[in-house]
């Protein structure tokens, strides 16, 4: 997931949109770019692995000035594009995964349209979003055949003379929030982002809706959906604690699913403490449930690390999970400890990193307690699991079946046989003591929102089904 935001001032919009931007670092590590409208369209894009945005963009923003701009964190592609089109120059920036770009792209190579943003021969989500925007009569046109036509999900913010146009996708999968402080406006992934800068969250956007932000306020320019699917994952793990989506904050979502876990343990611990920082929450949750005390024996030294989950390269993926946790053995040494966890994707940081140091350091016993159920899908609407080979519980699966089975649906039973042997394999090759993961009904139960507004594609297979039926109705 890569996050957006976007302002619209009467005066100079470069502080709050350099700030607002960086507050949605914890979904991206690849790329980071802001493109301000002022006399002219100026656009800076940064390399972010391995840095900070602050650092990069700290002396860039204070040399571009204007009353509106763009900026985005990004996952997988250089961002913000520029093009100087018919409907006048414009930047653009994208939060999702577009699964069939590489047909999409082949229809307009075909009417002989080219890509000048192309890295290690893949096509730019972005740039593919404008060039199939600028085919169209208008960008209101441009967005919906765009939306109509893609598989995945893909929320934007594109920048003109105008103002911003802020789009949600089609299936609510991506949230995108409206704030306002005096006549400022601004846009965002994150709802979080408006709190430190003096935002009053306005309104949540909905699923295809699509709004123009200028100078003189907000214009609804095409209705969205009531029915919505979004990512189940932004309050397991993704979303930053402060952010609320559909109403529902992050950080006590996170607490509650720690409870649930809790309720159905008979576990003996002397001490609950999570993964900092994806587990922290739901071990609060778990320590104030079950009374056990919460402690750290894991510290994270920097939040310059990349999450573990994010970096695209397994290399990068060991070196932050390895470097960026640092043991307290004075707290390890002896202690029967329940670890909470977000997920369990790969399994290759908790089984290398973080047991190995609870072990070295004297761990008795090492009860690990996962707020979702086992990943089973990889993701086909953002940027993180791209194969199934990636993910521990099919890599258990292959093994016990030795092949890929005809269905999984007695691994996807947390009553059945099959999925207690998955478990406990996937317990034994990480080395804990014990295993458990989150029933999806509690999972579901602890977001807050009824299940069929909820995509849980990474665990169930179903793909969402748009509800988006009131898209294209003009207000």
């Amino acid at each position: 997931m890569s996050g957006i935001f976007g302002v619209v001032s009467k005066k100079n919009c470069a502080d709050d949109l350099f700030y607002g931007t960086d507050y949605h670092s914890h979904l991206g590590t690849q790329f980071a770019g802001l493109a301000v409208y002022g006399k002219e369209l100026t656009r800076k894009i940064h390399d972010i692995k391995g840095s900070q945005f602050k650092a990069k963009f700290h002396e860039d923003y204070l040399k571009m000035p204007g009353d509106k701009g763009i900026g985005v964190i990004s996952a997988r592609d250089e961002q913000p594009i520029v093009m100087n089109s018919k409907f006048g120059p414009f930047a653009i920036v994208t939060n999702g995964y577009i699964d069939n770009a590489d047909k999409l792209a082949k229809v307009l190579f075909k009417k002989g349209r080219s890509f000048a943003e192309v890295a290690e021969g893949k096509i730019n989500f972005t740039e593919l979003c404008a060039k199939m925007i600028i085919s169209s009569k208008n960008i209101i046109e441009g967005v919906e055949s765009f939306f109509a036509k893609i598989q995945g999900s893909c929320s934007l913010l594109l920048l003109n003379k105008e103002g911003i146009y802020a789009c949600r996708d089609r299936l609510g999968l991506t949230p995108l929030v409206i704030g306002k402080k005096g006549s400022n406006w601004a846009v965002s992934t994150e709802s979080s982002a408006f709190l430190n800068l003096g935002y009053s969250l306005v309104k949540y956007l909905e699923p295809g809706e699509i709004v123009l932000i200028t100078r003189d306020g907000l214009t609804v320019k095409r209705q969205g959906s009531k029915s919505n699917q979004i990512c189940s994952f932004l309050w397991v793990y993704t979303g930053f604690p402060a952010s609320s989506y559909e109403g529902i904050n992050v950080e006590t979502s996170r607490e509650r699913c720690g409870a649930l876990l809790a309720k159905d343990d008979d576990i003996k611990a002397d001490i609950v403490a999570g993964i900092p920082d994806s587990g922290t929450a739901h071990a609060i949750g778990y320590s104030m449930e079950s009374k056990v005390p919460l402690r750290r024996p894991l510290v994270k030294y920097t939040p310059g690390f990349d999450r573990s989950y994010t970096p695209a390269t397994q290399e990068r993926r060991d070196l932050v999970a390895r470097m960026k946790l640092i043991p307290i053995p004075q707290i390890i040494k002896g202690k029967r400890i329940v670890f909470c966890d977000d997920s369990i994707v790969r399994g290759t940081q908790l089984k290398n990193y973080t047991i190995q140091k609870l072990k070295k350091h004297g761990a008795k016993e090492i009860h690990l307690r996962i707020a979702c159920p086992p990943l089973m899908f990889p993701c086909k609407f953002n940027y993180s699991t791209r194969s199934i080979n990636e993910l521990a519980a099919r890599r258990a699966i292959k093994t016990l079946e030795g092949k890929e089975p005809k269905s999984l649906a007695p691994y996807l039973d947390e009553k059945s046989a099959k999925y207690k042997k998955m478990v406990d394999w996937i317990n034994k090759d990480i080395g804990s003591t014990t295993l458990k993961y989150q029933k999806l009904c509690d999972m579901i139960s602890a977001i807050g929102l009824p299940k069929e507004k909820l995509c849980l594609y990474c665990w169930t297979g179903k793909v969402p089904k748009s509800g988006a039926k009131n898209a294209n109705k003009k207000r």
